[in-house]
């Protein structure tokens, strides 16, 4: 039985790696066959990822991690970071992948390279796949309708020579495959409609087309329409393998810190299904003018909540946000003294423990794909507020196509002025209703998310849609092995 190695290159950012990790894991639990070998970029340093890393380099000897050397950083250019980090890095990943084919030509017993498996914003290294002769795939750890989205906007670039850009301001709708409902052009991800990103985003859907297949970290039964929409044999096998995700807390802190009892404390005491949850991911921040309207639309709600409100990187800095010291100096006056009852504020949160525990009834969050797939897999309804990336696209679906959710504004933009604060800010009064349809949610939507739920937790076991395409993976990336 011959062995086969597949070399994983995630994106260096915690929502990325932590879905790569989970995939390889799956792969190897799968097949004994197969072993995985992770080349890590650096961004920035990140203890975050470091300590995600070494939980995971004891879980299994057939997943092994090899840093890349970290290149000098260039001026800061936050519209290419991550396209133009596999670029570089591409004399890196040769020589350690010339080092994998060595050992596996001058021993018997070790495995051969099978293929990669590259991250979204990994593409070009498809160059040194194509070097070593063997195929590439691509991790998509957005859904499947973001893939039939990036699809669309490159035919009709390329082949209608519609230019995206039309689209900014616009009232138009457009029918796209990938989706069962019209879909409003000012909802489009702002990457669309920027002309520096679009080009980026453009050449990404063009070397999609190049891999041999994309694994997507969705399920059949959550995104059927835009799964359906790939089968017409003018598109690459697309393999949903998910939801993906990870329950296990690796590399998290300590969930014997004070920190987390604290949480867990406050939570427990709370009656059930009574808190709205407040986070907007490991990238989400807000300035002072909107930290005070959330502040308020919350208070005016009646709702009890768990806020996890984090601090802005300092201007210029691409950087993830912090916890404050202090967060009573960006909060109403007095906000913290007529809440202590009702509210709670932290900083870190673990979110997959929140949305676990039975007070929890409703989500206010950013809608990125990690976020949603955990709402869903715990049942817990969501309030989208999109901030950046393909958020608004997954707000979108959420609430029109699947039903699942509320809207505090699905076609919100993150966009800043000099001093740091937002140029749209959302109104207390937007907040409040916002949370009040969240927490006040029909028993129809519940029971429709819980139905969601099992679907999404069958998918994964034994004979689900995402166990047989996963299957279907390691048939066509590995069973072609002489």
């Amino acid at each position: 039985m011959k062995k086969a190695e597949l070399v994983f290159i995630p994106t260096p950012v915690i929502s990325h790696l932590v879905s790569t990790v989970e995939v390889a894991k799956l792969l190897v639990d799968r097949d004994e066959r197969l072993s995985i070998t992770f080349l890590i970029m650096k961004l920035c340093s990140s203890s975050k990822i470091d300590s995600f890393i070494d939980s995971v380099r004891t879980a299994s000897n057939r997943i092994r991690f090899i840093d890349l050397p970290q290149d000098e950083p260039g001026p800061n250019q936050p519209n290419k970071t991550f396209f133009s980090l596999s670029e570089t890095q591409k004399p890196h990943v040769k020589e350690e992948v010339s080092k994998l084919v060595s050992q596996s030509e001058s021993s018997p017993d070790t495995p051969t390279l099978a293929g990669f498996v590259l991250d979204m914003f990994c593409t070009s290294l498809i160059d040194v796949a194509n070097e070593f002769g063997v195929p590439s795939y691509i991790f998509l750890t957005s859904g499947a309708a973001y893939l039939g989205l990036v699809f669309y906007i490159q035919a009709l670039h390329g082949e209608q020579r519609v230019d995206p850009l039309e689209f900014k301001d616009s009232e138009a709708e457009v029918v796209m495959p990938c989706l069962a409902n019209p879909f409003p052009a000012r909802v489009l991800p702002s990457f669309l409609l920027n002309k520096e990103w679009l080009g980026s985003v453009l050449a990404q859907a063009r070397r999609f087309r190049e891999s041999k297949g994309i694994i997507v970290n969705t399920f059949e039964e959550l995104e059927s329409h835009a799964i359906n929409s790939f089968s017409n044999g003018n598109t690459l096998p697309v393999y949903p393998v998910g939801p993906i995700l990870n329950l296990s807390r690796d590399g998290h802190r300590d969930v014997e810190s004070d920190e987390f009892k604290d949480i867990k404390q406050w939570l427990d005491d709370q009656p059930l299904s009574s808190v709205v949850y407040i986070c907007f991911g490991s990238m989400g921040s807000f300035g002072v003018d909107q930290v005070k309207e959330i502040a308020c639309g919350l208070e005016q709600s009646g709702h009890r909540f768990l806020w996890s409100l984090r601090q802005p990187p300092p201007k210029g800095k691409i950087e993830p946000p912090s916890d404050y010291t202090n967060p009573q100096g960006v909060l109403p006056e007095g906000f913290l003294d007529r809440t202590a009852n009702t509210g709670k504020i932290i900083g870190w949160a673990p979110q997959t423990d929140i949305l676990a525990h039975p007070s929890v009834g409703g989500f206010v969050s950013h809608c990125g794909w990690n976020s949603i797939l955990e709402s869903i897999w715990f049942g817990v309804p969501i309030a989208a507020w999109p901030l950046y990336a393909e958020q608004q696209l997954n707000a979108f679906q959420i609430i029109v196509e699947l039903g699942l959710g509320v809207e505090i504004k699905m076609d919100y933009r993150k966009e800043l002025k000099s001093d740091g604060n937002e140029i749209n800010v959302i109104s207390a009064g937007e907040i409040e209703r916002g949370v009040r349809c969240l927490m006040e949610l029909c028993d129809e939507k519940r029971e429709r998310l819980k139905e969601m739920s099992g679907k999404g937790r069958k998918a994964l076991e034994n004979g689900g849609s995402s166990f047989t395409w996963l299957g279907r993976f390691i048939q066509d990336s590995v069973d072609h092995l002489p």
